[in-house]
C-alpha cells in the first residue's frame, strides 16, 4: 500500500470525530505578450509538453509575480493561504490594482485565516469593479473582534481545523506560479528578522491550464463566499480611492526608509525579466495535482479520490533507487516511519531535509517528528536539519540571506521526477488542509532541485543527525555541523528552552495527528 495512504489509515485510527501602471512592453496587435511568447515557444516543442522554470531565489519569485500582474491582459487569479502586510505585498497590490484599472478581471481567493480582523479592508479592495474577492471555508460566527472570533472557532473547531493551504498565482489562464510561498515579506527576503527558505515553479502550457482549472474549481465551490457576505456596509469606490492614496504614500515612505530594499524589489520595473524566462523554459511532461475542495467537508478521513496524496503516493511507491524529501514540517506517524525504514533497509537511498528545532517557526511540529529519528536513522534513512542562520549571508539559493526557516516542500524521485508544491509530509497536508502542486518528469529539473537540496544539507547550513554510541555503548543522537570551516558535533539538541517546551508539549499531549 502506498506510503501516504498508509499514513492516512493510521491517522484515521487515531482520529475523533491609484493611476494605472502602464505595461512595460508594447502589446502586439494579435494578442498579449504572454500569449505570443508562449505560443511561439510551444510550437518548437512536442505537443502536450509544458514549459517550467524553477524559482528558488526569493527576488526572482517576487519579480515573476509582479511581472505577471503587469503583463496580464485578460485575467489574474490569485489563491493564497496567508497574505501578510509589508513592502513586498504592497508593491504586488499596486500592480494588481493597475491590472484591474486596464480592464483585467482579478479574482482573489483567500483562506479565511488571512481575513482575521481584515474583512472591511479586503472588501475595500473588492470595491474595484474588476476585482472580486472570496474567502474559503469562512467562519460565520463572531467575526466582529478577536474575542468573538476566538469564541466562534471554539464552537466549531472541526471547521476551523480545515484550511485552504494552496498557493497559486495565474495570469491570463496561461502562466502560473505554484509552490510553497505565501505573500509576505518573509517569503521574499524583505523581512530583516526572518526569511523563509522556499521554492516555486513557473509553469506554462497544459499544466498551467490545469492549474487554472484547479482555481476555477475552488472559486466555484460552495465553500468560497464573497467577502461582501461578511461586512455590514460595503466600502465605496471613494473608500478604495482613499486606500490607494494611502498605499502610494506608504510606498514613497518605504523608498525613503530603505532605498536598497525598495530598489531591489522594484528592479523589475526598470529591467524586466519575465519574457527572457519564458524564452528559456524547460519543456517536459508535467502533471498538476490538487486536493478537491470537498476534502474539508469530510467528517473523518476524506475519500482517496479527493486527495492529492493518493496520486503522489503512487509516485513515491514507484521509487527504486533514491528518494529525497524536503519538508518544512515532517511528521511521518509510526506507519510512515515504518514504511520509510523498510524502504531504506531494502536498499533505497532515502534522505530528508527538514527544520531543526532551533530553526522551525512552529516548534510544536518538531514534537511530532523527533520521536521517529532514532528508528529512521537506525534503518539507514539520512536526516538533515536546517540550522538557524542568523550571523552570515549564505550563497545557497534555496535559503534566505538572514535568519531562515525552511518552508520548501519538494520530493525528488530516482533523479527523474520532482514534485513541487504546497504539500508538507505531515498529517495536516494529507488529511486536513487542501494543497496543490506539480509533478515534473525531467532529469534536468530533478537534478537542479537535487543539487539545491544537497547544498541545503551541507554542514555549513544544516545539522547532519546521526546515531553514535557513547562510552556506555548506548546509541544516542548527535548533530554534526560546521563552523568557520571546522567540523564538530553537538550532543544536545540545538534549540532554546521555550522551543524544547513546545516540542515536549506536542509529544506529551499527543498532538501528532493534528500537526
Amino acid at each position: 500500500m502506498p506510503v501516504l495512504l498508509l499514513l492516512l489509515l493510521v491517522l484515521l485510527n487515531g482520529c475523533s470525530s491609484a493611476l494605472p501602471v502602464q505595461p512595460s512592453y508594447t502589446l502586439p496587435a494579435d494578442g498579449t505578450v504572454l500569449s505570443s511568447h508562449i505560443a511561439r515557444q510551444a510550437e518548437l516543442h512536442a505537443k502536450g509538453l509544458s514549459g517550467v522554470r524553477l524559482l528558488p531565489n526569493s527576488t526572482d519569485a517576487f519579480t515573476a509575480r509582479a511581472e505577471l500582474a503587469r503583463q496580464a491582459q485578460s485575467s489574474l487569479d490569485l489563491q493564497y493561504y496567508i497574505v501578510q502586510d509589508g513592502l513586498s505585498t504592497r508593491t504586488l497590490l499596486k500592480e494588481v490594482l493597475a491590472a484591474a484599472d486596464r480592464g483585467v478581471r482579478v479574482r482573489i481567493l483567500l483562506d479565511d485565516t488571512t481575513a482575521d480582523g481584515q474583512d472591511t479592508l479586503i472588501a475595500t479592495l473588492a470595491a474595484h469593479p474588476n476585482i472580486s474577492v472570496r474567502l474559503f471555508n469562512p467562519l460565520h460566527l463572531g467575526r466582529m473582534n478577536g474575542v468573538t472570533r476566538s469564541l466562534g472557532r471554539f464552537l466549531n473547531l472541526s471547521q476551523q481545523h480545515r484550511r485552504m493551504h494552496n498557493k497559486l498565482w495565474m495570469a491570463d489562464g496561461k502562466v502560473g506560479i505554484v509552490g510553497g510561498r505565501n505573500i509576505g515579506d518573509e517569503y521574499f527576503d524583505a523581512e530583516p528578522q526572518l526569511n523563509f527558505t522556499d521554492l516555486d515553479l513557473l509553469t506554462v502550457g497544459p499544466v498551467a491550464k490545469d492549474l487554472a482549472g484547479s482555481f476555477d474549481e475552488y472559486w466555484n465551490s460552495a465553500l468560497s463566499l464573497p467577502i461582501k457576505t461578511f461586512v455590514w456596509t460595503l466600502p465605496s469606490r471613494r473608500d478604495l480611492a482613499q486606500r490607494r492614496r494611502a498605499l502610494d504614500r506608504s510606498l514613497v515612505d518605504a523608498q525613503a526608509a530603505d532605498p536598497e530594499l525598495y530598489q531591489r524589489l522594484t528592479h523589475y520595473q526598470r529591467t524586466p525579466q519575465l519574457l527572457n524566462w519564458l524564452d528559456d523554459l524547460i519543456w517536459v511532461p508535467a502533471i498538476a495535482m490538487w486536493d478537491a475542495p470537498a476534502k474539508v467537508l469530510a467528517s473523518d478521513m476524506p475519500g482517496p479520490e479527493l486527495l492529492l496524496a493518493t496520486r503522489l503516493s503512487q509516485e513515491i511507491e514507484a521509487v527504486q533507487h533514491e528518494l529525497m524529501l524536503v519538508s518544512a514540517y515532517f511528521v511521518p506517524t509510526q506507519r510512515g516511519a515504518d514504511y520509510l525504514a523498510e524502504r531504506a533497509e531494502s536498499g533505497v537511498s532515502i534522505q530528508l531535509l527538514t527544520n531543526s528545532l532551533e530553526a522551525t517557526d512552529v516548534p510544536a511540529v518538531h514534537g511530532g517528528y523527533a520521536p521517529y529519528r532514532h528508528e529512521l536513522l537506525a534503518s539507514g534513512v539520512k536526516l538533515y536539519e536546517l540550522r538557524r542562520q542568523p550571523e552570515q549571508k549564505v550563497a545557497f539559493s534555496l535559503t534566505g540571506d538572514s535568519e531562515s526557516s525552511l518552508h520548501t516542500k519538494a520530493a525528488i524521485m530516482d533523479r527523474q521526477k520532482v514534485f513541487i508544491g504546497s504539500f508538507n509530509f505531515d498529517p495536516r497536508s494529507m488529511l486536513w488542509n487542501t494543497e496543490v502542486g506539480v509533478l515534473v518528469d525531467s532529469k534536468v529539473l530533478a537534478e537542479r532541485v537535487r543539487q539545491l537540496t544537497l547544498e541545503g544539507m551541507s554542514p555549513a547550513l544544516s545539522y547532519d543527525v546521526r546515531l553514535e554510541r557513547d562510552e556506555t555503548g548506548e546509541e544516542r543522537l548527535v548533530w554534526w555541523t560546521e563552523r568557520d570551516g571546522k567540523r564538530y558535533r553537538l550532543y544536545h539538541e540545538p534549540g532554546g528552552v521555550w522551543r524544547r517546551f513546545n516540542a515536549w508539549i506536542a509529544r506529551t499531549v499527543g498532538l501528532e495527528r493534528m500537526l
